[in-house]
């Protein structure tokens, strides 16, 4: 019987929680590769819930149940998710971890799926359920599967080679340098687990998870060069087959668990952050050494190829020509307040979809009319979808993916008719002053993205506002929209790779922003390229930023009296560019419209 209630789904879940002597269970937003966004078979979370934002978990008791998320979701949880049923704890004030060890009596057993948590969460909540008598139990297969009566299959769909001409580097290539790696630390095998790592690894994508063009599987990567591939047998064609050619060993997805057995006596280096407990355990039980390392492949990864880069470049000027005709549309029609904010969803990828190399969004579009601009990472259903008011700000940040490249991109506009308010203007000017700041920066080679946060932050500090997501993240190619280990956001916060240091080759996010709750949000962002800065007579390597985004910014919510003259020459720069690129790709109204937003400010 399908139930249609989560009252029902969380009834049925207790129960068979009690069927197997569990007093609780911790469900989070998982997939067996801890991957940011999961496949609609691992989306239990939602099915139990409700909720549908990206990072979030649950504790579900027997006499009670709370949801965990963080400032980002305070609004969207309460929206979707049932307050009789579930408390709503805020993280990370409290953790499913903390809020356990407060509310399940000693003696309590607490079940959680090694196959959806990482090992050190594991081994920290047991160490503290110990200090309270608790017992964490890892299950012999998931409960919620148990009860989840019509839950969709994982994908089988295809996995396909990734073309070296995009890549750079041949698989051959990026697997001698993992062989390398293992040699020269002593290891014999590493377990490579992180979807995008696997198919960044193999030059091999997919259509397994959505906005994400990779395939369910996994890669143990041996010392000698060699590599077994676990994967199920129906998404293998041939055309795979032969790309991988005789070094890579393909084996069949469900042998990967057994197969880590073979590994007794090996010393095995996987990496705890992108791997869950279940392999850790599973190694172990198998006698092999395990030690904890850096995945292999995350740092090249991170480091584009000559051929990514240029990739990246092609791909946002496509993107920003079908950004072009997307606001043109928008400053139309938005006036009439007969444009909601999924049909400009629609609109938008109507015209990226105009372009063949086009395969997919790259996250979903975050279409934000007036209120919701001011949530960062507000996602837009039937439920919460508003008209875009006359006379307000609307902000839209989405992103593509083409063979080429991924791309990710936000602006903010004002939607006529009037003018924005005075207010709006000088939140606005000091948002892109921050940004403009960010893309001329000079550095030294090997300076973190935590040292420069500030440099988007400064403007706004001077008004006493700020901003609470980070400044930027990395970007794959035709990969992961969030890719790490690169990132600029404060040091010390919540978010790791702040301390990473920059390398020529990474690809970041410009993104400051501004939220005033209930009313409005701006944000500002590009995507840049870290390339050498080539300062004359300087003592050591200097880095900078190539700026690979090129769409016009809506000039209605500058105040150019709060500018200086470096950064109305950025603004005349960036447009003349943007103008160079974009104009060879429109004519008519689309190419006018563009003129006018180009003139100099």
């Amino acid at each position: 019987m399908l139930m249609q209630t989560h009252e029902a789904r969380l009834s049925a879940l207790r129960e068979e929680l009690k069927r197997r002597g569990l007093d609780g269970f911790v469900v989070p937003i998982s997939d067996e590769h801890m991957s940011e966004y999961v496949g609609d078979y691992a989306q239990r979370l939602t099915w139990l819930t409700g909720f549908g934002g990206s990072a979030g978990s649950a504790v579900v008791l027997q006499d009670r149940a709370a949801m965990f998320t963080d400032g980002r979701y305070t609004v969207q949880v309460r929206e979707q998710v049932d307050g009789n049923l579930f408390d709503y704890e805020d993280v990370p004030e409290t953790s499913p971890a903390k809020w356990i060890a407060e509310n399940a009596g000693e003696g309590a057993k607490i079940g959680y799926d090694a196959w959806l948590h990482g090992v050190e969460w594991a081994e920290q909540a047991e160490k503290l359920f110990a200090k309270k008598g608790i017992e964490l139990v890892a299950v012999d297969g998931n409960p919620i599967d148990a009860v989840w009566a019509d839950r969709p299959q994982p994908s089988l769909a295809p996995a396909v080679p990734h073309d070296d001409k995009f890549a750079g580097r041949s698989s051959a290539d990026k697997r001698s340098e993992v062989a390398d790696w293992l040699k020269s630390e002593g290891y014999d095998a590493t377990v490579v687990t992180a979807l995008d790592s696997v198919a960044w690894l193999l030059n091999m994508r997919g259509k397994d998870i959505t906005n994400t063009p990779v395939a369910l599987s996994y890669v143990v990567a041996h010392a000698d060069g060699t590599a077994e591939l676990f994967i199920a047998p129906d998404k293998v064609t041939p055309e795979l087959t032969k790309h991988l050619g005789n070094a890579v060993h393909i084996r069949d997805r469900d042998q990967f668990e057994p197969a880590l057995a073979d590994l007794e006596g090996k010393t095995v280096a996987v990496d705890p952050n992108h791997a869950v407990a279940g392999i850790f355990h599973a190694l172990e039980a198998g006698g092999a050494k395990v030690v904890r390392d850096d995945d292999p492949a995350v740092l090249p990864k991170a480091i584009k190829t000559p051929a990514e880069q240029q990739g990246h470049r092609d791909a946002q000027a496509r993107d920003g020509a079908a950004l072009v005709k997307y606001l043109r549309w928008i400053e139309e029609n938005a006036p009439s307040g007969e444009v909601d904010e999924l049909t400009a969803v629609a609109k938008l990828r109507e015209f990226r979809g105009l372009s063949p190399e086009m395969k997919d969004s790259s996250f979903d579009t975050i279409s934000a009319a007036a209120g919701h601009a001011a949530l960062p990472h507000y996602k837009v259903d039937e439920d919460s979808n508003i008209p875009i008011p006359p006379s307000s700000i609307y902000l839209c940040d989405s992103g593509g993916q083409y063979l080429d490249g991924t791309t990710d991109i936000t602006r903010t506009v004002w939607v006529g008719p009037g003018e924005p308010t005075a207010e709006m203007k000088d939140r606005n000017t000091r948002v892109l002053k921050g940004h403009i700041e960010l893309d001329l920066a000079i550095f030294p080679d090997k300076t973190s993205g935590g040292a420069l946060d500030a440099l988007a932050r400064m403007h706004l500090w001077q008004a006493g506002v700020d901003y609470g997501h980070g400044t930027g993240h990395g970007v794959g190619s035709y990969l992961s929209v969030h890719e790490g280990p690169q990132r600029i956001s404060k040091p010390g916060g919540a978010f790791p790779g702040t301390e990473t240091p920059l390398r020529e080759g990474m690809i970041l996010s410009n993104e400051p922003g501004y939220y005033k709750p209930g009313e409005y949000g701006i944000r500002i962002e590009n995507l840049v390229l870290v390339v050498d800065a080539q300062v004359e007579g300087s003592e050591g390597k200097y880095l900078t930023f190539e700026t690979l985004t090129h769409v016009p910014l809506d000039r209605t919510l500058v105040d150019k009296s709060l500018l200086s003259e470096r950064e109305i020459g950025w603004w005349n720069d960036y447009h003349a560019k943007v103008r160079e690129i974009l104009a060879p790709q429109l004519e008519g109204e689309d190419l006018a419209w563009l003129e006018r937003q180009c003139q100099p400010l």
